[in-house]
């Protein structure tokens, strides 16, 4: 997926809020808090997220409240691996 992306980590999740369950997480990249529905149409993944956890952002709003992410899913180390080096010429 190509968008505006950051990396955070999940801070609490809220049940039943008023637009259902969601997730808070931190960046530094943003320098503060993000929240993100655990709804199918936002999250990703077939369990929800834990405390603690990283997670992959996307499609990111700024609302009143702050900001909020549209795409969610674990962070997986396919995200973090660097394309590696060849010393052949």
């Amino acid at each position: 997926m190509k968008c505006n992306t950051v990396k955070a980590i999940v801070q609490a999740i809220v049940p039943g809020g008023k637009h259902g369950s969601y997730a808070v997480a931190t960046s530094d990249e943003l320098g503060g808090s993000v929240t993100f529905s655990l709804g199918k149409d936002v999250w990703h993944e077939l369990a929800d997220p834990n405390p603690g956890v990283q997670v992959f952002l996307c499609d990111l709003q700024k609302k009143r409240a702050g900001w909020r992410a549209m795409y969610g899913r674990l962070l997986r180390p396919s995200d973090e691996r660097q394309p590696a080096r060849s010393n052949k010429q």
